[in-house]
């Protein structure tokens, strides 16, 4: 396969990056600073320089056509503030879908997070955050041209993968490493089977090809 991930260089599309390219799929990672290229190289992915938050849709849609899947795991980070939860969570994320459409590519996940909602009420940066990945996946999902699964991990932890999980439509808060995270995506990217499922993500008790078949069975 051809898999394009926007957010190149996040911690959890490099691992992905690394997983995808030891199975022998052909990666692209698209990046902002071209000085990430050489960290997407290391991981076996092809580094694609593109600001999507100044990109126009026929310029992703270049970058995508041809490809397999797509997979929106670009974030603003927790450092930003309030307008590039907009214009990245959110804008970036449409951008990147429509593009998507416009390529033909129809396998497409979005890495969202547990707690997305349009309607999430407060005015805290978090409060900000929720709202924005909400209205993404809730763009995305109205989308009949994709293939879309949309992915919501846990609290995001730095610790070593166990690839033991828990994927449902609600699994309750709990924390879940990158690695695993990462883990899932690249069966996710595999399983359209799972179109059209919004699934929560956190640790648990069953390794991660058992559980993308069981949601996908579902």
């Amino acid at each position: 396969m051809r898999i394009v991930i926007a957010g190149g260089h996040g911690q959890i599309a490099l691992r992905l990056e690394r997983l995808l390219a030891a199975r022998g799929d052909e990666v692209a990672g698209i990046i902002r600073k071209a000085e990430q290229a050489a960290d997407l190289r290391e991981a076996g992915a092809e580094p694609v320089v593109l600001d999507l938050e100044s990109a126009s849709v026929d310029e992703v849609a270049e970058r995508l056509r041809g490809a397999d899947a797509a997979v929106f795991a670009a974030g603003a980070g927790p450092g930003s503030g309030v307008a590039r939860k907009d214009t990245v969570d959110k804008a970036a994320a449409v951008l990147f879908a429509d593009a998507a459409v416009k390529a033909g590519v129809r396998r497409f996940v979005i890495v969202s997070s547990m707690g997305a909602d349009p309607r999430h009420e407060g005015d805290e940066i978090f409060d900000v955050y929720l709202r924005a990945k909400g209205e993404a996946d809730a763009y995305v999902r109205g989308l009949d041209a994709l293939d879309w699964t949309v992915l919501r991990p846990g609290q995001l932890t730095d610790d070593a993968g166990t690839g033991l999980v828990r994927l449902e439509a609600r699994t309750g808060r709990g924390p879940i490493p990158r690695d695993d995270v990462a883990a899932v995506l690249a069966e996710l990217v595999d399983t359209s089977a799972t179109a059209g499922l919004t699934l929560e993500l956190i640790s648990g008790p069953a390794p991660v090809s058992v559980a993308v078949k069981s949601v996908a069975g579902n």
